[in-house]
Parts: C-alpha cells; sequence; structure tokens
C-alpha cells in the first residue's frame, strides 16, 4: 500500500544572495519530499519564495525540523502552513490578461476587483512599472492568470473588460492560454 501524501507550503523572505534556490531545493530533495509547485522572484533585492511541497508525513516533518537552521544559515523568515491540494479547478477555463497603461495608482486594485465582482479568482500576477522608450514615460504592465468559470459568458466577459477598459485607459487582452 502506497504511503499517503501530504502537503505543506513553505514561504521564504530576506535578502537575495546567490544559492538560496539551491539550498531551499536539497533540503527538500534530501528529506525525499518534491516540490509540486513554486513562486519565486527577487523585488527590490529582496528574495520572496512560495513553495507547495508534498511527501509523507514524518518526511514533512523531517524538512520542518531543519527550516530554523536553514533560516539562519540563509538570513531568510521560512514560514509553513500543512494544507490540501486545490483540487476546485476542473470547472475553470484558463485565461490570460496583459495590459499596459500610463503608471497610475490603482490599477492593480481596479482590475482585481472587475474580477473578484464576477466571481473570477486570479491565479498569478505579475507586475512591473518602467519607463517608456523615447519618451521616458511612467509605464505600468499586468500579466495575470484567471479561472473563468465554464458556464460564463466568454464574449460577454470580453466585451464586458474591453469597455472597463477603455474608461480606464488601459491597453488589454484578455485570452485564453494556449499550451
Amino acid at each position: 500500500m502506497p504511503k499517503k501524501t501530504n502537503h505543506l507550503i513553505m514561504s521564504a523572505l530576506g535578502k537575495d544572495n546567490p544559492g538560496i534556490i539551491d539550498h531551499l531545493s536539497r533540503a527538500i530533495y534530501e528529506c525525499e519530499c518534491s516540490i509540486q509547485d513554486t513562486r519565486m522572484a527577487v523585488l527590490s533585492g529582496e528574495f520572496a519564495a512560495l513553495i507547495a511541497v508534498e511527501g509523507p508525513w514524518d518526511k514533512l516533518a523531517r524538512l520542518e525540523n531543519q527550516l530554523p537552521e536553514l533560516e539562519k544559515e540563509l538570513g531568510l523568515a521560512i514560514t509553513t502552513d500543512r494544507g490540501e491540494p486545490h483540487e476546485g479547478t476542473s470547472n475553470l477555463l484558463p485565461y490570460v490578461v496583459d495590459l499596459v497603461t500610463l503608471d497610475q495608482p490603482g490599477v492593480v486594485h481596479k482590475v482585481s476587483r472587475f474580477f473578484a465582482e464576477r466571481e473570477i479568482n486570479i491565479q498569478d500576477m505579475v507586475t512591473s512599472s518602467y519607463a517608456a522608450a523615447h519618451t521616458g514615460t511612467p509605464m505600468f504592465s499586468m500579466r495575470m492568470n484567471v479561472g473563468v468559470p465554464a458556464d460564463m459568458h466568454i464574449s460577454s466577459l470580453r466585451d464586458e473588460f474591453m469597455d472597463f477598459c477603455d474608461g480606464m485607459n488601459l491597453d488589454a487582452v484578455l485570452e485564453p492560454i494556449k499550451n
């Protein structure tokens, strides 16, 4: 009979240094656990990671016991949460939202509210600010992956989103994610 697989979500935050991912992934591997999903980034010199790990409960416990030493060694704050994998995505269609606009306050809030009001979950988001080529105008870009309920009328959603974007002067697209 195979061992039951358990889940652990790790978050790590601290000053960025070379080798952090190597150390974290080695600790997970040496505890005979596996990484199922990861989001890692360096923002303003700070390293941030969310790592979904799975393995038998005793191996995850062994990993958790090693984290205080890893925190000291890597200069990170590491927290964990035991959880179950999220299974509620079978009736969701994966869509991507790409948008660019003049940098202005409230864009993330207003766009996220548009989707929340329609009960569309934002599953992943990356934003950045930059200066436009040639003019130096402050610009803002956002890329989001969203889960659109399969019973939602996509054409109506797209029309509502385009009207919303026109009202905010956002250049945006909403399209299915292609594999």
